[in-house]
């Protein structure tokens, strides 16, 4: 056999004994550090379920994003006409928003959610919707759905389609996802389009979890938190380790404890095991020395932040946002700006486009009539009252030092009106009536 035979033979054994490690040891980084190829609905739900982290990043984005709810005009203006406050009323009894943030956080951890319409049309779920009768009461129930639960049973693949390369019917099984939660009958049965609205940043079954891009770290921080756990656990309930004096006898320790030879083993890790449930007991030696192992552990401290911080920049979140106060420190303004741009933009990109998808099934289907339908929705950008008082008080203060000091020409000039003001704390100019009442 040649020498380079011999040498490719010995890699391939090499290679047989530890898969995966040669020759691309350096840049296979899954499986070195335990991280999964690829990342399921089951790993990103579980994560969520058992994660403190994970779940604090999707609960906290949801109670953010929808802190306020947003209402359905028929103009830029309310009127409160009666159709805007039929629909306000039967959206309450129905709990839509409340659903619709459930979407929201669900389509978070598995990339994309349903929302299932029940309309009361006599039809299966099966069938696609025509007219639905009775005005908003046409609308029956609305159902947030795992992406677990929720999958594509069939897609359209005809070319000449209007609808080719989008799904032809969906799949719905209740029980796919907690199904340990103890309902007797869960729901299963397939779903036409008309009847689902795919909650995701493009309205698509393709997205993926926000849990994803940090998923890793997420594991990493797992793997810290444990070792350190169990590593303080075994300190703190260590067996003692017996080291046998080479002069010691076994037979008359076997003698002295009672036991037969075979027996001792089995005699000493009683005698242990009844040593270690209190602090008063007894642990009978002869020719042995009883040592303990300790675990040295180094501080987590430092490992465990390196991984939080790429979580959270993961998200994106700011940290102390998403770990909350836990060293004193509060999350700084410019975090919390950011945060609120983070949330308004999710409102804006991902959570309107999916109301409006709402509002027009259900013009489709004549719920509702066919209007320019305005979603209001508050600006979490905006100052609160607090900032815009104070920024109020200081356009005053700059007025009054403008007019003693003559800044802008001569003494007694004004920077701001009192309209300016006024606008500055969202209150609207004065009349002349008013004014002339000063």
């Amino acid at each position: 056999m040649k020498p380079m035979q011999i040498i490719m033979n010995a890699a391939r054994r090499v290679e047989a004994m530890f898969p995966g490690y040669f020759p691309e040891a350096k840049h296979n980084h899954r499986k070195d550090f335990g991280w999964p190829d690829t990342i399921t609905f089951a790993a990103t739900y579980g994560i969520y379920q058992r994660n403190g982290l994970a779940t604090a990043a999707v609960e906290k984005t949801i109670l953010k994003t929808w802190q306020d709810n947003p209402s359905i005009w028929e103009s830029e203006k309310p009127t409160e006409s009666d159709m805007e406050t039929a629909i306000r009323q039967r959206f309450a009894d129905l709990r839509v928003w409340q659903k619709f943030a459930d979407a929201d956080r669900k389509s978070m951890v598995g990339g994309y959610s349903g929302l299932i319409l029940r309309f009361a049309d006599d039809k299966r779920f099966n069938q696609p919707v025509d007219t639905v009768g009775g005005g908003l009461d046409g609308l029956v129930e609305v159902i947030p759905a795992w992406a677990g639960q929720l999958t594509v049973a069939d897609w359209d693949t005809d070319e000449n389609s209007l609808t080719y390369g989008h799904p032809k019917m969906y799949a719905f099984h209740e029980a796919a996802v907690g199904a340990e939660s103890g309902q007797l009958k869960a729901r299963s049965f397939d779903l036409h389009p008309d009847r689902v609205i795919i909650w995701s940043a493009d309205g698509t079954v393709h997205c993926r979890s926000m849990l994803e891009p940090g998923y890793n770290a997420l594991l990493d921080l797992e793997k810290i938190g444990g070792a350190g756990g169990e590593g303080f656990w075994k300190n703190a309930k260590s067996a003692p380790v017996l080291e046998v004096d080479k002069e010691a006898k076994i037979a008359e320790m076997a003698r002295a404890m009672g036991v037969e030879v075979d027996g001792l083993a089995d005699a000493m890790n009683e005698q242990v095991d009844d040593f270690q449930k209190g602090f008063d007991k007894l642990l009978m030696l002869q020719g042995m020395t009883a040592k303990t192992l300790n675990v040295t552990l180094p501080s987590p401290e430092h490992f465990f932040n390196v991984r939080v911080q790429e979580f959270a920049a993961s998200i994106p979140m700011p940290q102390k946002i998403l770990i909350g106060n836990q060293t004193g420190e509060r999350a700084s303004t410019e975090d919390v700006r950011e945060w609120n741009a983070t949330n308004m933009a999710r409102r804006i990109n991902i959570a309107r486009p999916s109301i409006q998808e709402f509002i027009n099934r259900l013009e489709q289907v004549r719920i509702l009539p066919e209007r320019d339908w305005v979603i209001n929705w508050s600006d979490l950008t905006e100052s609160s009252s607090a900032e815009k008082m104070e920024r109020a008080v200081k356009m005053a203060d700059i007025n009054a030092k403008s007019a003693s000091a003559g800044i802008g020409g001569m003494a007694g000039d004004i920077i701001f009106t009192d309209d300016e003001i006024r606008g500055a704390v969202d209150m609207d100019p004065l009349t002349e009536a008013e004014g002339s009442n000063e």
